[in-house]
């Protein structure tokens, strides 16, 4: 359902920014099939949609004239938690120090310590991939996420997370739009004149606070375009793209070992 009524658009107008749109609408999605009928409907009728959590973006990111895809109601749930490879696998609506609460007793806590921490939402701070106080001891959201497991634009799914080269190269030969990403990326940041552009232009690798956009650099360090880098992992773009390229009904992501709690 969304809601188009005068009061739905006008709460939703406004972030924790100065900037003000009226949306055409608000949902309350439950789960990834809610995000494909929505994603569905926009296609039809020529609409954004605009994720939102809680809201404390401070340069308008989650307002807009678009339909406002709030994932705070229903999608709030930790759903998997392994303390021995410490990991956690969310839904994109839990608050993070509520997250830090539930891991507290394995010994663990999720790093990005935001300004807004005991309101901001896991799928807020991979959107803008949220830093903190704390970022250069333990990174930002980006270097916390290991999988996402989203709804792209046509309305099919997407599980992205790091992948070997001949991983890769199994992924290009599927069908779908996941598949076509993957021929997509390897085309287009191949050319080794495209290389030296990007390495170039983008900010230093020492600046480590750079909030958002599509960090495309990052992905060039890849085992894929550089030998002995990491696995190549599509979530280094996902986080910092403000819900642009995709939906996350959940994501998976790693935790720090406490410095004040041990197993």
């Amino acid at each position: 359902m969304i809601h188009t009524d005068a009061l739905h658009r006008h709460l939703y107008a406004t972030d924790a920014s100065i900037f003000r749109e009226i949306p055409a609408g608000v949902a309350y999605p439950k789960d990834a099939d809610d995000i494909k009928a929505l994603i569905r409907h926009a296609r039809e009728h020529g609409l954004s949609l605009i994720p939102r959590s809680a809201g404390t973006s401070l340069a308008g990111q989650c307002v807009g004239t678009g339909i406002v895809v709030d994932i705070s109601k229903y999608l709030t749930k930790v759903l998997e938690i392994n303390a021995e490879e410490r990991w956690v696998r969310v839904q994109p609506g839990v608050i993070r120090d509520e997250l830090n609460v539930f891991l507290k007793p394995h010994g663990l806590f999720f790093a990005p310590n935001t300004s807004t921490s005991n309101r901001c939402m896991l799928g807020g701070m991979v959107g803008n991939n949220s830093c903190g106080t704390t970022s250069l001891v333990y990174g930002s959201t980006r270097d916390h996420v290991l999988a996402l497991h989203t709804v792209l634009s046509d309305g099919s799914g997407g599980a992205f997370q790091g992948a070997l080269a001949r991983a890769f190269e199994e992924k290009c030969r599927g069908t779908g739009l996941e598949a076509e990403l993957y021929r997509q990326i390897r085309e287009m940041l191949a050319p080794p004149e495209v290389q030296a552009e990007i390495r170039a232009q983008y900010p230093k690798p020492e600046i480590h606070r750079r909030n958002t956009g599509y960090a495309v650099d990052l992905l060039l360090r890849s085992n894929l375009f550089t030998p002995g880098g990491p696995d190549f992992n599509f979530c280094t773009i996902l986080t910092g793209s403000e819900g642009t390229l995709a939906l996350p009904p959940k994501l998976r992501c790693t935790s720090n070992r406490c410095l004040h709690h041990t197993m």
